[in-house]
């Protein structure tokens, strides 16, 4: 099974895709880990990249395209995959297209997540991390026991900057104006599986397994 993980930051695609990992066994591709892991393995796309983020310029789309279709080609994406983060336009979508048409396959369905602005940004401004160990937790879905202290190593918690709401709003805003076109794109190819993201793990596991099953 192909699936494409739809959605914007702080809809809970990443801890969906795990449930969907370990129930059909087929690997999650990340762009940013497989940039990081083609740079560092030296593939033909990765010393393309490394030369334009030694450089300190954007990968362009054409080498992200092409780390994506030799990430593809490895065998344990044989049985399927899921892509999250990917693609984040309508043009690297038509590429995708491209690329798994020369490998002979193509994508099953397309997940959409979606969960309205103002649960995303308290989801998303309420995550505190531990400025001494790294732990993460949420003031109100996982507070820790002493407000502002860490569990573990009784270190000072504190807001990141990514979590603030200035930053999550503009997060927000490009992914309404590259992404959510996608919504559109994949609808009409009739691939476009939408799932209401607010809810419990398994409930919104379960919605997705019954749209992707059906």
């Amino acid at each position: 099974m192909n699936l494409i993980l739809l959605g914007p930051p702080g809809v809970g695609k990443g801890t969906q895709a795990k449930l969907l990992i370990d129930r059909f066994g087929i690997p999650q591709i990340s762009t940013g880990d497989i940039l990081r892991a083609a740079v560092k393995d030296l593939t033909p796309m990765g010393v393309k990249a490394k030369g334009f983020m030694d450089a300190g310029a954007l990968v362009p789309d054409e080498v992200v395209i092409g780390i994506v279709e030799e990430r593809l080609a490895q065998s344990d994406c044989a049985p399927g995959f899921i892509l999250d983060g990917f693609p984040r336009t309508v043009g690297q979508a038509d590429a995708l297209k491209g690329v798994l048409s020369r490998q002979g396959r193509a994508i099953d369905h397309v997940v959409s997540l979606s969960v309205d602005q103002q649960e995303l940004l308290k989801r998303l401004t309420g995550r505190r991390a531990c400025a001494k160990c790294g732990a993460v937790y949420h003031v109100e879905f996982a507070p820790p026991k002493v407000v502002g202290v860490c569990d573990a190593c009784a270190g000072e918690l504190y807001q990141r900057e990514d979590d603030k709401e200035a930053t999550i709003l503009n997060r927000l805003k490009v992914y309404d104006e590259q992404t959510a076109p996608l919504i559109a794109y994949y609808q009409g190819f009739g691939l476009l599986r939408s799932v209401d993201g607010l809810g419990t793990v398994d409930g919104v596991q379960g919605a997705i397994l019954t749209q992707i099953q059906a």
